[in-house]
Parts: structure tokens; C-alpha cells; sequence
């Protein structure tokens, strides 16, 4: 009766205990493609928060190829613990699992979901060489050029080569896909002039539309953004049935205990919701002194 009962109380502490504990250890956070992809980008941004936040070094690691098949594996097939983390999104979770025949994970089956990051549509950047200041000119420029035009991205089967492929079905175009091991090897053919065109995510080519090392025609979602005002949406360029919306979220293994899953979750929103207020005060900040309000 006393082992039964002494069972019975380590039953019920145990959860809260598991989770006051976590983590022990450093806590790993795959992202499942190269350096400089949206992915990379957002886990860095998220690493040091949740450092910060969690009390262990959250350290970001790439495990790139085949479209994020290879990190998202590896993720799934790690110890469900907490310790190891994966950011995923609409390609590897949603896109190549249904691409592939055989794939090594099931998306539902084997992950706990943590916390969704974002959702924002891509955006069709050209080079600048290409004679098209809009996707109505890109479109007519590619009927034109049949086969001489191509896009570059991360890989058969990822969210920006399938964005290209709607778009290419969309306007009748015969644009050529080159595929890449990385997004950031994308950009970097882009750039260079190597490809003329790249689906990607913002934030690998927000500052070089700035530069104007790139060109911005439009983004894939249903409003335009923000940050990016005069970009108008893919609808308001012609081509309403080319709308696409990426989504990114944190999940761990199946089976990683559910107390672990909230806490993770809870400190993500946090630091997300942080991050936002920092940003919204320095947005302002700089409108209200440009503008030179005052109240007195």
C-alpha cells in the first residue's frame, strides 16, 4: 500500500517537476536549411530570446538538403526530451511529405506543435537587369523569351519552387526552374545575374531591394506589406490565381511531454510578443520625429 501510495504521489509531481527542471542542457534548434534562408534567419532571431528566456544556450543548427527533408528527419527522430527543437514550415511540412513516395517522417504523427512563428506570403523578385518593372512586363517578357527565363530555389519540392511553378501555370509561361542546395545560393545566382528571378520569403531580400541589387514585382498574399508598400499584392499585377501564403512554426518530436511543449510555447509567444513591441516603438518613434510631432 505504501509503494502504491508512494507511486501514486510521484505520479502527480512529476509533471510540474519535468517541467521546472527543463531544460538541463543546452537546447538544440535545427533549422532545416542552409544559412540565410528565411528559416535560418527566423531561428536566429528567435535562439537568443529563448536563451535569455529559458536559461540554456539555445543553439541554432542547419541540417540542409533535399528540402528540408534531412533536418526535419533528423528532428523527428531525435530524443523527445525538449532538447531538440526544429523550425518548420509549409515546404518540408506540408509540401514534400506529399511530393515523396516514401518520406521518413509523418508531419502529424511525429511532431508535437510548439508554436506557430508567422505567416507572410513570398515575394517575386528579379534581377535588375531584366527589362520588367511589373509582373504584367515580366509576363509578356517571358512569352516572348519562351525557355530563356528561369528562377532559382531551395531544392525541388520547397515552398519557393512550387510558388514558381503556380505562377509559371498561372500565366501560361515558360519560365526554367534551377534548383539549388539553399535559398541563400539563390540569392546569390540573383544577384550575380546567374537566374532571373527568385520566389522567396522577405527577409533574405528586404535590404537588397533597398540596395537595389534586386527588384521587388510583387508579393503572393492577399494584402500588401507593410514594410513594403509600394510592392503591390500578385491579385492587384493580374494574377489572382497565383496567391501563396508560407507559414513557419517551431514543433519538437512526438511524444516530448506535454508540460514541455507549453512552456516552450509560452516562452516563444512571449519573446515573439517582445519583440514586437520593440519593433512598433522604433517604428514610431521614427515617424513621429520625422514628422516633428509634438504634445505639449
Amino acid at each position: 500500500m505504501r509503494r502504491l501510495a508512494t507511486a501514486l504521489l510521484a505520479a502527480a509531481i512529476a509533471p510540474g517537476a519535468l517541467a521546472q527542471g527543463y531544460p538541463s542542457k543546452p537546447v538544440r534548434m535545427i533549422a532545416p536549411f542552409a544559412p540565410g534562408s528565411t528559416i535560418d534567419i527566423m531561428g536566429r532571431i528567435l535562439a537568443p530570446r529563448l536563451t535569455e528566456a529559458l536559461g540554456q544556450p539555445v543553439i541554432v543548427e542547419n541540417r540542409a538538403g533535399a528540402g528540408g527533408l534531412i533536418g526535419m528527419d533528423a528532428a523527428a527522430k531525435a530524443a523527445p526530451d525538449g532538447q531538440t527543437l526544429v523550425i518548420g514550415a509549409l515546404g518540408p511540412l506540408a509540401i514534400n511529405p506529399a511530393l515523396i513516395a516514401k518520406p521518413p517522417f509523418d508531419p502529424v504523427r511525429d511532431f508535437a506543435a510548439v508554436c506557430l512563428l508567422a505567416t507572410g506570403p513570398a515575394v517575386i523578385a528579379v534581377h535588375p537587369s531584366i527589362p520588367a518593372r511589373t509582373v504584367k512586363e515580366l509576363v509578356a517578357l517571358a512569352k516572348m523569351r519562351p525557355g530563356q527565363l528561369n528562377y532559382g530555389s531551395p531544392g525541388v519540392g520547397t515552398s519557393p519552387h512550387l510558388t514558381g511553378e503556380l505562377f509559371r501555370i498561372e500565366t501560361g509561361t515558360d519560365i526554367v526552374h534551377v534548383p539549388y542546395k539553399g535559398n541563400a545560393e539563390a540569392i546569390t545566382d540573383l544577384i550575380g545575374g546567374q537566374v532571373s528571378i527568385v520566389f522567396t520569403g522577405v527577409p533574405p531580400v528586404a535590404a537588397l531591394a533597398k540596395s537595389g541589387k534586386v527588384r521587388l514585382l510583387a508579393t503572393t498574399g492577399k494584402s500588401r506589406i507593410p514594410s513594403l508598400p509600394d510592392v503591390p499584392t500578385i491579385a492587384e499585377a493580374g494574377v489572382p490565381g497565383a496567391e501563396v501564403l508560407i507559414w513557419y512554426g517551431v514543433v519538437a518530436p512526438a511524444a516530448t511531454p506535454a508540460e514541455i511543449v507549453e512552456r516552450l510555447n509560452r516562452e516563444i509567444v512571449r519573446a515573439m510578443f517582445a519583440q514586437l513591441i520593440r519593433d512598433e516603438v522604433a517604428r514610431w518613434k521614427k515617424v513621429i520625429l520625422t514628422a516633428g510631432i509634438k504634445v505639449e
